[in-house]
């Protein structure tokens, strides 16, 4: 009898501290879960401001284009404009 109650205290014991453990993994892993949550969101935001900046080089390059078409006399000093809009489009 003494033998039963010592091998199923020591089990208790066990129980206990696997118990525990699991508790501090589940918070570890609720923890990285929630770091991984904030990655995606500063990617997505990251993607958005690349997709501003595509939209601002496309509306430069589509000015270049019809200007260069309207006057081809002027087509070196607006390619330069427009270098220097990629440029500060590209900054921001």
């Amino acid at each position: 009898m003494e033998v039963r109650a010592q091998v199923l205290r020591i089990t208790n014991k066990k129980s206990k501290k696997e118990r525990r453990r699991k508790n501090v993994t589940r918070k570890v892993f609720s923890r990285l879960e929630m770091l991984e949550g904030a990655i995606s969101i500063g990617v997505g935001a990251a993607t958005i401001a690349l997709a501003g900046a595509a939209v601002g080089i496309g509306n430069i390059l589509s000015s270049l284009i019809h200007s260069m078409a309207q006057n081809p006399s002027l087509a070196k000093q607006s390619f330069g404009y427009a270098i220097l809009g990629f440029a500060l489009t590209k900054a921001i």
